[in-house]
């Protein structure tokens, strides 16, 4: 029983997992902070007011805290906004970049020199003229 825990959790999807748990933890703190560090300030220069978290109504002596929905709502712009440009767009260019180009296809047929019809590219011997014809 222990070799079969061992072999689990040894295997390289389970480790690559947990890499990947880490890492995006990790990520996701450094996005979260350049977010409320820097974005939030410079939306605040802008606009005036960094956080909307006081802004309630009141109904039947319910309090809705709706500033802080909006706040919420304006971090997930700002870091969907953040990980789009800092991360998803530079990972195409560089994926573009490095892409080999695609050979182009082989055509399927050729002509033949003597009677000038479309004959299979691999073909040697015309079928319409039987002509002798080089390979492709």
């Amino acid at each position: 029983m222990l070799k079969e825990l061992r072999e689990f959790l040894f295997r390289g999807n389970v480790i690559d997992l947990a890499v990947a748990v880490v890492m995006g933890g990790a990520f996701g703190a450094v996005v979260n902070a350049f977010v409320k560090d820097l974005l939030t300030p410079l939306i605040a220069a802008i606009g005036g007011q960094p956080d909307f978290s006081g802004l309630t109504f009141t109904i039947n002596n319910s309090k809705f805290l709706y500033g802080d929905f909006i706040n919420a709502v304006v971090s997930f712009l700002l870091v969907g906004t953040a990980v789009y440009f800092f991360v998803v767009l530079p990972t195409k260019t560089i994926a573009a970049r490095t892409a080999k180009a695609e050979a182009p296809a082989l055509p399927a047929t050729k002509q033949c020199p003597e009677c000038l019809s479309e004959i299979p590219a691999a073909a040697r011997r015309c079928a319409y003229c039987t002509a002798v014809v080089a390979p492709a």
